[in-house]
């Protein structure tokens, strides 16, 4: 009777997963000009489409492309679902995921997850990391060139990552530019250190040398050159020489002074909202305070009681003399 009574909660769960897969329907496509939507939600579908469609003229500055060809977009509110439309595992603090092979992006569907981030954002992130993988065909890009520029076009950079790379700077905790590639490895707070790091890295790769040779770089990857090859075609540099460079851009941007700064505008922020909230409060208990006032002055407080030497005569005796 043990094995029954160990079998009974295995029995429950299979019973429940074969429940919610049986409730659950996945949706219909709805097919538009570049992109073909699979959504829970399909009152959502114009919203989405419009996100998608400004990342992709983004994209098509970026990295000189056309981009034509329509990749399945996958909005989805069950686990199950998900698991099986990525194939695999994946991170707890995962919200989406971009299948190049498949042509597709798979979303959490925020009606039913706490994605914590703007769903445009997301949609914008995963489609470049499609675009950036038709763009060198059959080979790949270093992890952190290929996040840095899905941040880059879906525009994502916040107050916490310049927090986050600031506690790095003064924890020494920067990681080195190759280590990226294991980013999915890595837990929330390490992650988010690199996918940071990675948005600078490629803005700075910009800024320094232009989309000329941001596109030279993806160019010599396409033709199957190493990375190294590639940075030194693009920068001058090979990957050591490319790093060197970045790290000491890092150093003088991030460090305990820009920290303070960064945290000192937080406290500074929040005591303004503080002071704002009080006074607010208090201009809410001034007006309950003259409404009082001003009722209370139609009230009247006079009273004729009679003579108080006398109680039992009053004023207007005279005036009833049935009262005698």
């Amino acid at each position: 009777m043990r094995w029954v009574r160990a079998l009974i909660p295995v029995v429950a769960a299979v019973l429940c997963l074969a429940s919610q897969a049986l409730t659950y329907q996945p949706p219909l496509p709805v097919e538009k000009d570049h992109f073909v939507y699979f959504v829970d939600n399909s009152g959502s579908v114009p919203s989405i489409d419009s996100s998608l469609n400004a990342a992709r003229a983004r994209l098509i500055a970026m990295l000189h492309d056309s981009l034509n060809y329509k990749p399945d977009i996958y909005v989805v509110g069950d686990q199950n679902y998900f698991t099986q439309l990525i194939g695999g595992n994946f991170p707890d603090w995962g919200a989406a995921a971009a299948l190049p092979s498949l042509h597709r992006i798979v979303i959490k569907s925020p009606e039913k997850f706490n994605v914590r981030r703007p769903l445009a954002e997301l949609l914008a992130h995963e489609y470049s990391h499609l675009a950036v993988a038709k763009r060198v065909g059959l080979y790949s890009t270093p992890r952190w060139f290929d996040e840095g520029t899905a941040m880059m076009v879906s525009m994502e950079w916040s107050w916490s990552d310049n927090v986050a790379m600031g506690e790095a700077a003064v924890l020494g905790r920067f990681i080195p530019l190759q280590d990226i590639d294991f980013v999915n490895r890595f837990g929330e707070t390490r992650a988010h250190v690199a996918y940071a790091e990675s948005y600078l890295a490629v803005s700075y790769f910009v800024k320094q040398y232009g989309l000329a040779s941001l596109n030279l770089f993806l160019d010599q990857i396409e033709r199957g050159a190493s990375v190294d090859s590639a940075l030194m075609a693009a920068t001058g540099s090979d990957r050591r020489g490319f790093e060197q460079e970045f790290r000491a851009y890092l150093d003088n941007r991030f460090n305990f002074a820009s920290l303070f700064m960064d945290t000192i505008y937080f406290w500074m922020a929040l005591a303004f909202v503080l002071v704002i909230g009080a006074f607010l409060a208090y201009r809410r208990r001034r007006r309950y305070y003259d409404q009082w006032k001003e009722e209370d002055r139609f009230e009247s407080k006079d009273f004729e009681y009679g003579d108080p030497r006398h109680p039992e005569q009053t004023d207007d005796e005279d005036d009833e003399p049935w009262r005698s």
